[in-house]
């Protein structure tokens, strides 16, 4: 009886191998038609180099694919087609607004008519690479829990060092750079501490989780077990002041406070860590100019365009985004159809929904979101069903990682909060931020493969188990 189980749960995971190939063939098409949509609207032609381009994107993922197969054969199957599809209509959104740059900013000479598509292809092949070795050499998410202390002191000083370094241009500080190399730690940081995280919660949660007073009907804790989120609460302080980095900081310390409360079910934790949000924020905006002009253009984004205005507002984008987005109406006008390179170098960052907002409209815009919320959907079953609490905390984690960096980019290009220039994972153009979302990615995918096979492999038999199995 125990081998016919266990014969069941290899054709239930051969089920969902098949299910995951079926969903990377659709993605690989659907982005493959909207680059030859873009480029006939474009060009009038299909676009050059769609063979090769579109046999390396299939060829990506087939191979992870087969790692998949091989080494995490019991994972979630709609993890891994999101990211694909999320990635391959980057590239085909960024190919698209290069043309445009080229033709807008020839006769300036500026660098924003030098080619971002290319780069990202190269960074594609490099991230997805990544991702699959990754699957490869961790044989169980539980690796990571023996190493937790030494991840995050390298994920701090990951995360200190822009501040040693000079700001780009528009004043944030969040680029190592050396020679002609530039790097973005942060994205990396948001996966260390969520494995931090997961491990410190893990070993502490009864600790954090002890009834303290009760105020006005919710139950606060201690003020002994304040300490933790006092500390992340500074350090994502400081991140703001010294690095002008509003979007690290509030990732940071988001992931925080919601593993927090995962691990201790107590909704103090989430009204302390608000208040203390709010609190940073608002201080931090007054006082820090960067910020503060960052707010100012939130709150007064046509301003830019009266004779006289604000210095704090030193950029039209707000702007800009609006009018973008407001010119797709419902269905856009269509890829390749529209004007979003008008916003400048910025179409090719935080700005690239924009892109999406004018040329494929509220519908397009609001599948691109689906498909986020799909992916972090699937983190957070992956987290329900996987059985060990490292595990739990750590999928918890990653889901709200992608989940609050989503929400700040396409918040801040849609006027619902300050803008804070990170990258829109998967889409936008960026070498770190691609590598860190594909390495999450696999982290996901790890996790998801044991919680399938606590799902569907059978537990050994008592003969079996005492037979080695």
């Amino acid at each position: 009886m125990g081998r016919t189980e266990r014969g069941v749960g290899s054709r239930r995971a051969a089920h969902r191998r098949n299910v995951e190939l079926g969903l990377l063939a659709l993605a690989v098409t659907v982005c493959l038609t909207g680059w030859c949509t873009a480029n006939l609207a474009l060009r009038g032609a299909l676009p050059p180099g769609l063979l090769p381009y579109g046999a390396g994107l299939a060829a990506l993922a087939a191979v992870l694919h087969l790692v998949v197969r091989r080494f995490a054969p019991y994972a979630d199957p709609l993890i891994l087609a999101p990211a694909v599809l999320l990635t391959g209509f980057g590239l085909v959104l960024l190919d698209r607004l290069d043309y445009s740059y080229a033709i807008w900013h020839a006769a300036k000479g500026d660098w924003q008519k030098i080619p971002a598509a290319p780069s990202q292809v190269q960074w594609t092949v490099i991230a997805m690479l990544a991702a699959a070795v990754l699957l490869a050499v961790v044989k169980h998410h539980r690796l990571f829990q023996k190493y937790v202390y030494l991840i995050m002191a390298g994920a701090l000083v990951l995360l200190a060092a822009p501040a040693f370094f000079p700001g780009d241009s528009f004043g944030a500080k969040r680029w190592i750079r050396l020679g002609g190399l530039s790097f973005e730690p942060d994205e990396f940081v948001k996966v260390a501490i969520a494995v931090f995280f997961a491990g410190y919660l893990t070993a502490n949660r009864d600790a954090l989780a002890l009834t303290g007073r009760k105020v006005w009907g919710v139950n606060l804790p201690r003020g002994r077990n304040l300490g933790p989120v006092l500390a992340i609460w500074v350090i994502s302080l400081l991140v703001l002041v010294f690095e002008r980095d509003l979007g690290t900081s509030l990732i940071f310390f988001g992931v925080f406070v919601v593993m927090l409360y995962t691990a201790t079910e107590r909704t103090g934790w989430v009204l302390i860590g608000l208040l203390m949000a709010a609190a940073g924020a608002s201080v931090v905006g007054d006082l820090e100019p960067h910020v503060h002009g960052r707010v100012e253009a939130w709150l007064h984004p046509l301003d830019y365009y009266k004779p006289v205005h604000n210095p704090a507002l030193v950029s039209d984008q707000p702007a800009q985004a609006m009018f973008s987005l407001g010119s797709g109406q419902v269905l856009g006008t269509g890829l390749g159809q529209g004007k979003p390179f008008l916003i400048g170098f910025a179409g090719r960052s935080d700005f690239i929904f924009t892109t999406i907002g004018e040329e494929l409209g509220l519908a397009g815009g609001m599948a691109v979101l689906l498909l986020y919320g799909l992916f972090v959907q699937r983190a957070l079953r992956t987290a329900v069903a996987v059985t060990d609490p490292f595990g739990k905390l750590l999928a918890t984690g990653l889901a709200a990682a992608v989940a609050l960096q989503v929400f700040v980019v396409v918040g801040g290009v849609t006027g619902l909060i300050p803008l804070t220039g990170k990258a829109l994972p998967f889409l936008a153009a960026g070498g770190s931020s691609l590598t860190a979302n594909w390495l999450l990615t696999a982290v996901l995918i790890k996790l998801s493969d044991a919680a399938g096979r606590a799902e569907l492999q059978p537990a050994p038999e008592p003969l079996d188990a005492a037979r080695g199995g």
